[in-house]
Protein backbone atom coordinates (compact mmCIF):
# COMPACT_ATOMS: atom_id res chain seq x y z
CA UNK A 1 0.00 0.00 0.00
CA UNK A 2 0.93 3.45 -0.49
CA UNK A 3 -0.13 6.60 1.07
CA UNK A 4 0.28 10.08 0.68
CA UNK A 5 -0.63 13.28 2.80
CA UNK A 6 -2.23 16.30 1.30
CA UNK A 7 -1.12 19.90 1.50
CA UNK A 8 -4.39 20.73 1.89
CA UNK A 9 -4.78 18.47 5.12
CA UNK A 10 -5.74 15.22 5.05
CA UNK A 11 -4.11 12.14 3.28
CA UNK A 12 -5.13 9.55 0.97
CA UNK A 13 -4.49 5.75 -0.83
CA UNK A 14 -1.91 5.98 -3.47
CA UNK A 15 -3.26 3.68 -7.12
CA UNK A 16 -1.57 3.80 -10.44
CA UNK A 17 -1.14 7.60 -10.98
CA UNK A 18 -3.94 8.63 -8.79
CA UNK A 19 -4.79 9.41 -5.10
CA UNK A 20 -8.22 8.60 -3.24
CA UNK A 21 -9.12 10.76 -0.07
CA UNK A 22 -9.41 8.97 3.30
CA UNK A 23 -13.21 9.74 3.73
CA UNK A 24 -13.94 12.78 5.94
CA UNK A 25 -15.47 9.51 8.61
CA UNK A 26 -12.35 8.23 8.95
CA UNK A 27 -10.39 11.74 9.32
CA UNK A 28 -12.27 12.38 12.13
CA UNK A 29 -10.67 9.45 14.35
CA UNK A 30 -7.04 9.81 12.06
CA UNK A 31 -7.13 13.40 10.67
CA UNK A 32 -2.93 12.09 9.59
CA UNK A 33 -1.15 10.12 8.14
CA UNK A 34 0.94 9.52 11.80
CA UNK A 35 -2.22 9.00 13.23
CA UNK A 36 -3.51 6.19 11.21
CA UNK A 37 -0.44 4.59 11.71
CA UNK A 38 -0.33 5.16 15.55
CA UNK A 39 -3.75 3.67 15.03
CA UNK A 40 -2.47 0.30 13.52
CA UNK A 41 -5.39 2.01 11.11
CA UNK A 42 -3.80 1.30 7.48
CA UNK A 43 -5.84 -1.32 6.29
CA UNK A 44 -8.69 0.44 7.21
CA UNK A 45 -8.08 3.75 5.71
CA UNK A 46 -7.19 1.92 2.61
CA UNK A 47 -10.33 -0.29 2.52
CA UNK A 48 -12.33 3.02 2.87
CA UNK A 49 -10.39 5.32 0.82
CA UNK A 50 -10.71 2.55 -2.28
CA UNK A 51 -14.33 3.39 -2.50
CA UNK A 52 -13.88 7.06 -2.76
CA UNK A 53 -13.38 8.67 -6.51
CA UNK A 54 -9.86 9.36 -7.33
CA UNK A 55 -7.92 12.63 -7.92
CA UNK A 56 -5.16 12.35 -10.67
CA UNK A 57 -2.16 12.73 -8.72
CA UNK A 58 -0.23 15.30 -11.04
CA UNK A 59 -3.49 17.51 -10.08
CA UNK A 60 -3.30 16.51 -6.08
CA UNK A 61 -0.44 18.96 -4.22
CA UNK A 62 1.02 16.94 -2.01
CA UNK A 63 2.54 17.61 1.72
CA UNK A 64 5.92 15.79 3.50
CA UNK A 65 5.06 12.02 3.55
CA UNK A 66 4.49 12.58 7.59
CA UNK A 67 3.92 16.75 7.58
CA UNK A 68 3.57 16.33 11.56
CA UNK A 69 6.61 14.27 12.42
CA UNK A 70 6.88 13.99 16.29
CA UNK A 71 10.84 13.21 15.42
CA UNK A 72 12.80 13.56 12.27
CA UNK A 73 16.02 11.86 13.00
CA UNK A 74 19.05 11.93 10.56
CA UNK A 75 22.00 9.32 9.95
CA UNK A 76 24.94 11.22 8.17
CA UNK A 77 28.26 9.48 7.33
CA UNK A 78 26.71 6.04 6.28
CA UNK A 79 27.85 4.93 2.87
CA UNK A 80 31.23 3.94 2.32
CA UNK A 81 31.67 5.72 -0.58
CA UNK A 82 30.69 8.78 0.84
CA UNK A 83 32.63 8.33 4.10
CA UNK A 84 35.60 8.70 1.65
CA UNK A 85 35.07 11.23 -0.67
CA UNK A 86 34.26 13.69 2.93
CA UNK A 87 37.69 12.82 3.67
CA UNK A 88 36.23 11.19 7.27
CA UNK A 89 36.94 7.64 9.26
CA UNK A 90 33.49 5.13 9.05
CA UNK A 91 31.66 5.78 12.20
CA UNK A 92 31.44 3.09 14.89
CA UNK A 93 28.01 4.48 15.93
CA UNK A 94 25.21 5.91 14.00
CA UNK A 95 26.47 10.33 13.28
CA UNK A 96 23.00 11.93 14.29
CA UNK A 97 21.15 14.76 13.62
CA UNK A 98 18.24 16.29 13.77
CA UNK A 99 15.60 18.02 11.28
CA UNK A 100 12.27 19.96 11.99
CA UNK A 101 9.43 19.29 10.17
CA UNK A 102 9.43 22.90 8.21
CA UNK A 103 12.32 22.09 6.77
CA UNK A 104 10.68 19.97 4.49
CA UNK A 105 8.49 20.23 1.93
CA UNK A 106 6.58 17.65 -0.12
CA UNK A 107 6.85 15.84 -3.81
CA UNK A 108 6.71 18.67 -6.47
CA UNK A 109 6.64 21.76 -3.81
CA UNK A 110 9.32 24.20 -4.16
CA UNK A 111 12.58 23.59 -2.75
CA UNK A 112 13.87 27.18 -1.15
CA UNK A 113 17.34 27.78 -1.50
CA UNK A 114 17.82 30.65 1.36
CA UNK A 115 19.03 34.35 0.82
CA UNK A 116 22.44 33.22 3.67
CA UNK A 117 24.32 30.82 1.48
CA UNK A 118 24.77 29.86 -1.61
CA UNK A 119 26.19 26.51 -0.78
CA UNK A 120 23.19 24.61 -1.10
CA UNK A 121 23.86 21.19 -1.81
CA UNK A 122 21.89 17.94 -2.09
CA UNK A 123 21.72 14.85 -0.79
CA UNK A 124 19.13 11.65 -1.73
CA UNK A 125 18.25 9.13 1.13
CA UNK A 126 16.18 6.60 2.00
CA UNK A 127 13.77 7.16 5.25
CA UNK A 128 12.06 5.10 7.81
CA UNK A 129 8.64 5.87 8.97
CA UNK A 130 8.38 3.85 12.39
CA UNK A 131 4.90 2.16 12.50
CA UNK A 132 4.70 1.58 16.74
CA UNK A 133 6.36 2.27 19.64
CA UNK A 134 9.91 1.11 19.96
CA UNK A 135 12.11 1.17 23.10
CA UNK A 136 15.46 -1.18 23.63
CA UNK A 137 14.08 -3.44 20.87
CA UNK A 138 16.70 -6.13 18.68
CA UNK A 139 18.69 -6.48 15.61
CA UNK A 140 16.16 -9.51 15.31
CA UNK A 141 13.15 -7.76 15.77
CA UNK A 142 13.87 -4.05 14.71
CA UNK A 143 12.12 -4.07 10.93
CA UNK A 144 8.99 -5.54 12.77
CA UNK A 145 8.43 -1.56 14.23
CA UNK A 146 8.52 -0.14 10.45
CA UNK A 147 5.19 1.25 9.19
CA UNK A 148 7.33 1.63 5.38
CA UNK A 149 9.69 3.81 3.94
CA UNK A 150 10.11 7.16 2.19
CA UNK A 151 12.26 8.91 0.19
CA UNK A 152 13.90 12.50 1.41
CA UNK A 153 16.27 15.18 -0.28
CA UNK A 154 18.33 15.78 2.89
CA UNK A 155 19.32 19.34 1.66
CA UNK A 156 22.11 20.55 3.21
CA UNK A 157 23.82 24.31 3.92
CA UNK A 158 26.71 23.30 3.70
CA UNK A 159 29.01 26.38 5.09
CA UNK A 160 26.87 26.32 7.85
CA UNK A 161 26.48 23.22 8.72
CA UNK A 162 30.48 23.63 9.18
CA UNK A 163 29.99 26.58 11.51
CA UNK A 164 30.55 23.98 14.11
CA UNK A 165 31.20 20.41 14.95
CA UNK A 166 27.13 19.99 14.93
CA UNK A 167 25.42 19.65 11.76
CA UNK A 168 21.48 20.70 12.74
CA UNK A 169 22.80 24.37 11.71
CA UNK A 170 22.96 23.79 7.86
CA UNK A 171 20.06 20.95 7.98
CA UNK A 172 16.78 23.58 9.43
CA UNK A 173 16.64 26.25 7.06
CA UNK A 174 13.03 26.30 6.09
CA UNK A 175 12.19 24.46 3.00
CA UNK A 176 15.61 23.00 1.78
CA UNK A 177 14.52 19.76 2.27
CA UNK A 178 11.68 17.43 1.10
CA UNK A 179 10.21 13.99 1.93
CA UNK A 180 7.66 12.04 -0.29
CA UNK A 181 6.32 11.54 -2.60
CA UNK A 182 4.10 8.86 -0.06
CA UNK A 183 4.82 6.52 2.30
CA UNK A 184 5.37 2.92 0.78
CA UNK A 185 4.52 0.12 3.23
CA UNK A 186 7.06 -2.45 4.64
CA UNK A 187 5.16 -5.37 3.86
CA UNK A 188 5.80 -4.51 0.31
CA UNK A 189 9.46 -3.45 1.37
CA UNK A 190 10.63 -6.27 3.34
CA UNK A 191 14.36 -6.35 2.41
CA UNK A 192 14.96 -2.80 2.21
CA UNK A 193 18.82 -3.68 2.13
CA UNK A 194 18.38 -4.48 -1.85
CA UNK A 195 17.16 -1.21 -2.64
CA UNK A 196 18.98 1.21 -5.04
CA UNK A 197 19.13 4.79 -4.73
CA UNK A 198 20.14 7.92 -7.71
CA UNK A 199 19.82 11.49 -7.11
CA UNK A 200 19.49 13.33 -9.92
CA UNK A 201 19.84 17.13 -10.78
CA UNK A 202 18.39 19.11 -13.89
CA UNK A 203 18.75 15.68 -15.49
CA UNK A 204 21.84 14.92 -14.51
CA UNK A 205 22.91 11.67 -12.62
CA UNK A 206 24.75 12.63 -9.27
CA UNK A 207 24.36 9.94 -6.56
CA UNK A 208 23.67 6.44 -7.24
CA UNK A 209 24.43 3.99 -4.30
CA UNK A 210 22.84 0.73 -3.45
CA UNK A 211 21.39 0.34 0.72
CA UNK A 212 23.66 -2.99 0.77
CA UNK A 213 26.71 -0.33 0.83
CA UNK A 214 25.01 1.31 4.14
CA UNK A 215 27.82 1.32 7.43
CA UNK A 216 25.24 0.81 10.04
CA UNK A 217 21.83 -0.76 8.37
CA UNK A 218 18.41 -0.11 8.94
CA UNK A 219 18.22 -2.79 12.29
CA UNK A 220 21.54 -1.30 13.57
CA UNK A 221 20.35 2.20 13.48
CA UNK A 222 16.97 0.98 15.00
CA UNK A 223 18.40 -0.49 17.63
CA UNK A 224 20.89 1.69 18.45
CA UNK A 225 18.14 5.16 18.07
CA UNK A 226 15.84 2.64 20.15
CA UNK A 227 18.26 2.71 23.08
CA UNK A 228 18.42 6.68 23.46
CA UNK A 229 14.84 7.67 22.14
CA UNK A 230 11.27 6.03 23.24
CA UNK A 231 10.42 6.38 19.39
CA UNK A 232 7.10 6.43 18.22
CA UNK A 233 4.46 6.12 15.56
CA UNK A 234 5.30 8.18 12.40
CA UNK A 235 8.75 9.04 13.60
CA UNK A 236 11.41 9.29 10.67
CA UNK A 237 14.65 8.02 10.51
CA UNK A 238 17.01 9.46 7.58
CA UNK A 239 19.98 6.63 7.08
CA UNK A 240 22.64 8.58 5.36
CA UNK A 241 23.11 9.71 1.38
CA UNK A 242 25.64 8.05 -1.18
CA UNK A 243 28.57 9.72 -2.72
CA UNK A 244 28.69 12.11 -5.13
CA UNK A 245 27.28 15.09 -2.89
CA UNK A 246 27.82 18.63 -4.70
CA UNK A 247 30.16 19.49 -1.66
CA UNK A 248 32.78 16.80 -2.72
CA UNK A 249 32.46 17.58 -6.43
CA UNK A 250 35.66 19.51 -8.50
CA UNK A 251 34.16 21.91 -9.28
CA UNK A 252 31.32 21.59 -6.66
CA UNK A 253 27.92 21.66 -7.85
CA UNK A 254 25.67 23.97 -5.60
CA UNK A 255 21.59 24.08 -6.11
CA UNK A 256 20.43 27.16 -8.01
CA UNK A 257 17.07 28.56 -8.38
CA UNK A 258 15.30 26.18 -11.63
CA UNK A 259 17.16 23.02 -10.75
CA UNK A 260 14.78 20.11 -10.77
CA UNK A 261 16.09 17.58 -7.92
CA UNK A 262 14.83 14.47 -8.38
CA UNK A 263 15.51 11.52 -5.82
CA UNK A 264 14.45 8.29 -7.24
CA UNK A 265 14.50 4.72 -4.49
CA UNK A 266 13.43 1.46 -6.53
CA UNK A 267 10.35 0.03 -4.86
CA UNK A 268 9.06 3.49 -4.18
CA UNK A 269 9.24 6.25 -6.99
CA UNK A 270 10.77 9.39 -7.16
CA UNK A 271 10.71 12.66 -5.23
CA UNK A 272 10.61 15.40 -7.51
CA UNK A 273 11.39 18.88 -6.45
CA UNK A 274 12.28 22.74 -7.87
CA UNK A 275 14.85 25.03 -6.68
CA UNK A 276 13.65 28.22 -5.98
CA UNK A 277 15.33 31.27 -4.16
CA UNK A 278 14.03 32.55 -0.51
CA UNK A 279 11.53 35.57 -1.32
Amino acid sequence: MRFASLAAGGYGLVTDGEIRPVPRPLLARYPTLRCAIAGDALAEVAQAAAAVAPVPLDSAELAATIPDAGRILCVGMNYREHIREMGREPPAYPAMFVRYPDSLVGHGQALVRPQASRQYDYEGELAIVMGKAARRVSRDTALDYVAGYTGLMDGSIRDYQRHTSQFTAGKNFPGTGAMGPWLVTADELTQPSVLTLQTRVAGEILQQGELADLCIDIPDIIVYLSEIFALQPGDVIATGTPSGVGFARDPQRWLVPGDTVEVEISGIGVLRNTVTDEA
